[in-house]
């Protein structure tokens, strides 16, 4: 099984660096039917070694579907005098979002089932679903290809019926209503993709009258929308990845302009919510792992400390409440809530001791002292419990059922790894109990944009741990797992040093007699597909196989391409290659120009054919680029969602079909090789 070879025709780029030959650029034109002709092609083959393994895929699915119960209900919220829940049912893909007058009953009213909505669609993805302050109308919106254009409709929730209003061509940047439901607020984006531009809608008119109140010229900055905890307050977020700044509107005041928090500053960061009397602000001024201050209301612009700034110990989030706030922070790669009284006083929640997720649930009364959190582990399901603030005793509310799965067959830790620079990296381990090393290993990692990944429970997982395998969470530096620093010794310049870290824990882990030398698995989506493909092009020999899935693997033909979406936005995070010493140094990790003869892992890839994050065209091109060089025959596939984008292909069912391709590709190779 060869595969289908791409067909090659003269291109050259022109770079600081020299002259470029790309014979896969033509694969860029997405109206070209031989683009679409070749990716049908790549489909075929995948499909052919698929079926070949038709019973494993099958069994596969059928074991991850019978560890979920599938009729199922999410722990009732209580809001303005409603309980909300969020139910599926049997056989039907896509959740079902309900509410009722009592916490008994809260299933009773059906506002909006997306399974009804996603009927005789390919890809469904709900985007916002926002209810209006007195809880009469829901503003929601819906994206159908995959390409994250969301249409937004206004629910009558008495009705259950959508109004005449339709507004096309939102994003997924949010949207906010007015105090008294008259207005909506909402963001459309350029043509790159960016959310650039506020709009105001006034609900019961045509979405031609709508008026753009508020427009980003910069191309560095994404907008995005909301509502302060207490409602009282509109909030317009202007981010890029190094600054940032915010905008107000009184809620109750619609028409008013917006007023300008703090002008942004180069490297200046800051997020405002309101806490009451005052605002509280997180930001990184003078404090490179945030801290919190405060600001009056009639002078937001005037910051005073409250929470200080504790090096390492990186503030992620503060959620005011009437009577506290809950900050949420990473302290020595691991997640934690802190509370913080009025009177000054603060205490953590404890939750578990092996590494752990654990984060604050949907808390939506602004007087409550009832804490709801959210936490799980590798071991654990997610688990909901409520926190009384005054006694800090626990009450599990819910655990997520896993029929089938003895829990206490498995066992995680933590370990550390030395890189090559002599730096502690963390990587959390699952196994069987029954497994001891050498095992078969699967290594995942993301490692890029202070994105910090904390240890999640999988049902899917469970059928590599089942066989023998060792699954392996590292933390590799451009993540923000231990704080700001980790995350810049891991990006622009530094950028390599993801990539060498996760080579660091592969070596070990054999090294070590945790993984068996020939079988050792890298897995990684996106920005960690990057990851992978550079991992892989960097020590072919190390890997037997490797999985990327939607992966950013082209990164100097994309980032030297402002046209195209996101690029501009993105050289605050790798750098400019238009110019040195980026153009050089980005060419040196690039895997599709590093894809040079040797013999490469087992390989398996995935791409959304309307994609907007990373266009299908760079796995296309490096599988392409793959099969002409490599001096081997060990299995190399790639699949691309023809109706779908970045996340994959949508509903709950057809996603865990998509896994059980995954874990039979990871468990026909690792098995081979015993």
């Amino acid at each position: 099984m060869s595969g289908p070879a791409a067909q090659q025709i003269p291109h050259i780029w022109h770079r600081p660096t020299g002259q470029v030959e790309d014979p896969f650029a033509w694969l860029r034109e997405k109206s070209n039917p031989a683009t679409i002709e070749y990716l049908q092609a790549e489909n075929a083959h995948a499909a052919e070694w698929f079926g070949e393994r038709a019973d494993q895929v099958e069994q596969l699915f059928t074991e991850i579907k019978s560890r979920v119960q599938e009729t199922d209900m999410s722990p009732p919220v209580h809001h303005r005098g409603w309980w909300y829940v969020t139910r599926t049912e049997d056989e039907k893909a896509y959740p079902i979002h309900c509410r009722g007058r009592t916490e008994q009953d809260a299933s009773a009213q059906v506002l909006l089932d997306q399974n009804l909505e996603a009927e005789g669609h390919e890809y469904f993805d709900l985007g916002v679903f926002e209810l209006s302050p007195d809880h009469q109308f829901a503003a929601w919106s819906a994206d159908i290809n995959g390409d994250e254009h969301y249409t937004m409709r206004i629910r009558d929730l008495n009705s259950g019926e959508d109004l005449a209003d339709e507004i096309p061509n939102t994003t997924w940047a949010g949207a906010a209503w007015s105090r008294d439901g008259a207005y909506l607020l909402y963001v459309t984006a350029d043509e790159q993709e960016r959310p650039y531009k506020v709009w105001r809608h006034q609900v019961g008119s045509p979405v031609t009258s709508d008026v753009c109140i508020f427009t980003e010229s910069d191309e560095r900055f994404f907008l995005g929308i909301g509502t302060t905890r207490s409602d009282e307050w509109i909030l317009i977020h202007a981010g890029s990845k190094t600054s940032a700044e915010q905008w107000l509107i009184p809620a109750d005041q619609p028409l008013a302009d917006p007023v300008c928090v703090r002008p942004r500053a180069e490297n200046l960061e800051y997020e405002l919510d309101h806490w009451g009397d005052q605002f509280v602000i997180l930001t990184n001024l003078d404090a490179l792992d945030f801290q919190v201050m405060t600001a009056p209301l009639d002078a937001p612009d005037q910051w005073s400390k409250l929470i200080p700034h504790v090096a390492g110990q990186r503030i992620t989030g503060v959620e005011p409440f009437a009577h506290h706030l809950v900050i949420h922070r990473w302290v020595a790669a691991q997640p934690e809530i802190t509370i913080m009284e009025r009177t000054g006083e603060t205490w953590k929640i404890p939750v578990m001791d092996e590494p752990h997720d654990v984060g604050p649930g949907p808390n939506p009364d602004w007087e409550s002292r009832t804490l709801r959190i959210a936490y799980q582990s590798l071991t654990r399901p997610a688990t909901v419990a409520d926190v009384d603030l005054d006694t800090h005793a626990q009450r599990i509310v819910k655990t997520t059922p896993t029929p089938n799965v003895d829990l206490s067959a498995y066992r995680s830790e933590r370990i550390w790894v030395t890189a090559d620079d002599g730096v502690q990296i963390p990587v959390d381990l699952m196994s069987h109990r029954d497994t001891n090393g050498p095992a078969p290993v699967v290594l995942y990692g993301y490692g890029a944009y202070e994105t910090s990944l904390p240890p999640w429970f999988s049902v899917a997982r469970l059928s590599l741990i089942d066989r023998g395998v060792i699954w392996a969470l590292a933390h590799p530096r451009g993540g923000g797992e231990l704080g700001r620093s980790w995350y810049q010794q891991g990006k622009l310049l530094n950028k390599a040093t993801t990539f060498t870290d996760m080579i660091a824990v592969g070596e070990h882990l054999i090294a070590s007699g945790i993984c068996r030398p020939d079988g050792l698995a890298v897995r990684g989506g996106s920005a960690g597909g990057l990851l992978v493909g550079a991992c892989v092009t960097m020590r072919p020999d190390l890997w037997t196989a490797a999985v990327a899935e939607v992966p950013f693997v082209d990164i100097v033909t994309t980032m030297s391409d402002p046209t195209l979406p996101l690029t501009v936005t993105e050289w605050e995070e790798w750098g400019d290659p238009r110019a040195e010493p980026y153009a050089s140094y980005m060419l040196s990790y690039s895997p599709y120009d590093n894809t040079v003869p040797a013999a490469y892992p087992a390989i398996y890839i995935t791409a959304g054919l309307n994609d907007p994050r990373v266009s299908y065209h760079e796995p296309a091109k490096w599988i392409a680029q793959l099969r002409h060089v490599r001096t081997n025959d060990a299995p190399l596939l790639m699949r691309c969602e023809m109706g779908a984008g970045h996340g994959g292909p949508s509903g709950r069912y057809e996603s865990w079909r998509d896994e059980a391709r995954v874990l039979t590709f990871l468990v026909d190779v690792l098995s081979s090789q015993q």
